[in-house]
């Protein structure tokens, strides 16, 4: 009876543990993803309760084996995102394995970063990680690698120093790679070419991860080559703009933007506000920071030649909100995340529409509204109407007042334009900017800095236009017949009612056309004076009028029956397109013969063609062609340096004798040598470093790893054998090579030894089974002759 209520009250315990488990299975956090003891305990300790949206995303993924690219900026838990899911395949120390996880990091301290982590949430485990990044001592990570570590942390630079230096390091044993801050790696030529040549000799069967900010042409490429059916997971589309967010253009010229500029954030845009403003070099970062800093204004700055803790420094100030202003370029505002962000200004329109929604994107999120201004010139607005056809939204010129009374009716038309959706356009105040230039001026003036960087930024803005995309051809037609705009509605509450009416007759000035020449007006003066000398001129031109007013006025009857004609075709037009809706929709109109017999003709494309490839399964189309080509976005350098090279994307090879397409026009097997994340050229034929290591300490690096049965692994050239789990490594094919540790007794046994040892142990038991028998005879034949 008490072992009874024992059973059942072990099997109640049992119940409620499962149903508690199911429960938190079932909400959101850790639980769900049934992760083991040790790594959910580190997890736990680590202080993480609930993940963040990107790793909610991604880990089941991960955990389901899916090759995974994920886009995602600095500060989402991207780290924790890839980390956790590597420990829970790892698990442990595993002896003679060889390295089984690959994390390639773009800088030194990114790495740093990432080992700490991995230790922290690796605690409770025995796995063994390995730092190779540069600046530590080549030795040191000799000793390391022949630790036989399980994860292997670097930077492509020294990586690829240490597969050319240790003949008998090889990748083909690693199953999880991850490319942390992947467009970063991309960006630069040299590591494009690293991670080719580190990607060719990883082994096929590899789970490989795709983290990054941003989805660059040159990295899509990669992802559609070396991926496997991949996982695209995005946080934020970029196809969207928030309904919070309003959009501002303004019209000006280029020499006007310095004054506008200075309107917005002084006296426009609150004091308590945090504003993003966008340029298109560093050269115009430094320009615009001085000259805020003479205008009695500090802002922060950040672009992609920055020293690294130099932009860290200035980032951590806006982000605290120390400054209000951050001055930045696309490149190094790609990895920047401010959740509090108020406002964004483009001084230089971006020439890409996802760029555009890129910027503008960072302002207006959690609930919060914003507003984007814009500056356009007359070269950006093509750029603009591309914007407009991107965004689906239609864009209008904001109406020009021509009389001093008609100011109620152009507002009615302007709050129309907005609640249809649309987008307006508008001047700049031109008292304003004339105010201001001039203080623009006298501060070049005065600054010896500010007269140093003209000639800079006008160069760097020329190199910048030229190697920027064009706009369509239909957006540069357009331009040609858009209306003139007028003010821009933001700036009626601020101008008062004599500057609006001297905008107003300024505006009649401009559509003035004045019935006589100028010789029929001096004429009538004259002879309004009583001069007879000047009467002359106005009998000619009358008489000059007479003959040519019947030419003149063919002429304007012409234009108007061409405009009127216009208005008919336009009008048949859209009577013709309602007829075929109405038509379509009503099926009466009839079908037009055809030559085929539909009874017996046989079309090379099947009927259900559309229907057959939409639930088609197991293509790469959907990643390829859809979402992947929508999440593409290359971002302009913001240097000379980097403009040349994203310019000359082309090289003559020698070999190949034709060109070939390189990676920001950047080649590394050309001089022989490998950059390191410093920027320092390494040899990449070996040094000798690592066999005098060997040498010195009796040992040796052995990251080949072995087979399940035993067997160690084949090692074949990277132009031989490719498949299955096969050492691809550093091993030429028939020449015999020194096996590392070969004086050491392996712990695991392949199945040649283990017959052997059976047939020794077989051997022995017969031989001894055989002494007995022969003992027991001779005992036997002793007692006999006792007894006789």
């Amino acid at each position: 009876m008490v072992k009874a209520r024992a059973i059942m009250a072990s099997s109640k315990a049992e119940l409620k543990r499962k149903q508690k488990q199911e429960k938190k299975s079932k909400s959101g956090g850790f639980e769900s993803l049934r992760l083991s003891p040790n790594i959910f305990k580190a997890i736990k300790k680590k202080g993480y309760r609930v993940p963040t949206p990107i790793q909610r995303k991604t880990m089941p993924l991960i955990l389901a084996g899916n090759d995974v690219v994920a886009m995602a900026r600095t500060g989402s838990g991207k780290t924790a995102a890839f980390l956790v899911p590597m420990l829970e395949k790892l698990q442990q120390h595993v002896p003679q394995a060889g390295v089984r996880a690959l994390i390639l990091s773009p800088t030194r301290d990114l790495a740093l970063q990432t080992l700490k982590f991995t230790k922290e949430l690796g605690k409770f485990t025995d796995l063994r990680v390995s730092l190779l990044v540069g600046g530590d001592s080549m030795e040191s990570q000799f000793e390391e690698l022949a630790q036989n570590p399980d994860i292997i942390i670097a930077t492509p630079g020294r990586l690829m120093h240490h597969l050319n230096e240790i003949e008998d390091m090889s990748l083909r044993t690693v199953e999880y790679v991850v490319f942390d801050e992947a467009d970063r790696l991309f960006e630069r030529g040299d590591y494009a070419q690293q991670l080719r040549t580190i990607f060719s000799q990883l082994n096929e069967n590899r789970q490989t991860l795709l983290f990054s900010a941003t989805l660059p042409s040159s990295l899509a490429d990669f992802a559609k080559a070396g991926l496997r059916d991949p996982q695209l997971v995005r946080l934020d589309l970029d196809t969207k703009i928030s309904p919070d967010l309003n959009l501002t253009f303004f019209t000006l010229s280029r020499e006007e933007k310095y004054a506008s500029l200075l309107y917005l954030i002084r006296d426009h845009i609150s004091s308590d506000q945090q504003t993003l403003i966008f340029v298109a070099t560093k050269y115009h970062v430094e320009f615009l920071n001085i000259l805020c800093i003479e205008e009695g204004i500090e802002p922060s700055i950040c672009y992609g030649d920055m020293d690294l803790d130099a932009r860290k420094i200035q980032v951590s100030r806006f982000r605290n909100r120390k400054t209000m202003l951050l001055i930045v370029t696309d490149l190094a505002a790609r990895g920047i995340d401010i959740p509090l962000l108020d406002n964004v200004i483009n001084f230089d329109f971006p020439a890409k529409p996802k760029l555009f929604v890129h910027r503008v994107g960072r302002a207006a999120r959690a609930g919060r509204t914003g507003t984007a201004f814009s500056f356009i010139t007359s070269d950006d607005m093509p750029y603009v109407l591309d914007l407009h056809l991107y965004l689906s939204k239609p864009i209008r010129a904001a109406p020009v007042q021509k009389e001093e009374q008609d100011m109620t009716d152009v507002m009615l038309e302007t709050d129309q334009i907005i609640a249809d959706g649309g987008t307006v356009y508008g001047r700049f105040p031109q008292p304003i900017i004339d105010l201001l230039s001039d203080r623009v001026r006298e501060i070049i003036d005065s600054s010896a800095e500010l007269c140093a960087l003209v000639k800079p930024c006008a160069r760097a803005f020329r190199l910048y236009t030229n190697t920027k995309p064009k706009p369509s051809r239909e957006s540069i037609k357009r331009v040609k017949a858009l209306p003139r705009e007028g003010l821009h509605p933001i700036f009626r509450s601020v101008l008062g009612g004599r500057e609006l009416s001297a905008l107003a007759f300024s505006e009649r000035l401009k559509v003035f056309r004045p019935k006589q020449t100028v010789l029929e007006a001096e004429g009538e003066a004259a002879k309004s004076k009583h001069q007879g000398l000047t009467s002359h001129w106005v009998d000619v031109m009358k008489k000059k009028r007479a003959i040519h007013e019947e030419i003149i006025n063919k002429v304007h009857e012409q234009r108007l029956a061409d405009h009127v004609m216009k208005e008919v075709v336009a009008e048949k037009s859209s009577l013709k397109e309602k007829e075929k809706q109405v038509l379509a929709v009503c099926g009466s109109k009839r079908k037009a013969k055809s030559f085929k017999d539909e009874e017996y003709f046989i079309s090379s494309v099947p009927k259900n063609q559309h229907f057959e490839s939409g639930l088609a399964v197991g293509n790469n189309r959907g990643f390829e062609s859809n979402r992947l080509e929508a999440a593409v976005l290359d971002l302009a350098a913001d240097d000379n340096a980097g403009l040349h090279k994203q310019k000359s994307s082309y090289h003559w090879d020698k070999r190949s004798k034709k060109y070939i397409k390189l990676n920001n026009g950047e080649r590394v097997t050309a001089s022989g040598k490998v950059k390191t994340e410093g920027g320092a050229k390494v040899k990449a034929k070996k040094t000798g470093m690592y066999k005098k290591w060997a040498e010195q300490t009796h040992k040796r690096v052995s990251l080949a790893g072995t087979r399940n049965d035993g067997t160690a692994e084949e090692s074949t050239s990277l132009a031989g054998r490719s498949g299955g789990n096969a050492d691809n490594g550093r091993f030429g094919g028939g020449r015999k090579r020194h096996i590392p540790n070969a004086h050491v007794r392996s712990e695991i046994k392949d199945v040649e030894q283990v017959r052997k040892e059976r047939q020794k142990k077989a051997n022995r038991i017969s031989q001894m089974k055989g002494k007995s028998r022969r003992g027991k005879k001779s005992n036997k034949n002793g007692k006999r002759g006792k007894k006789k």
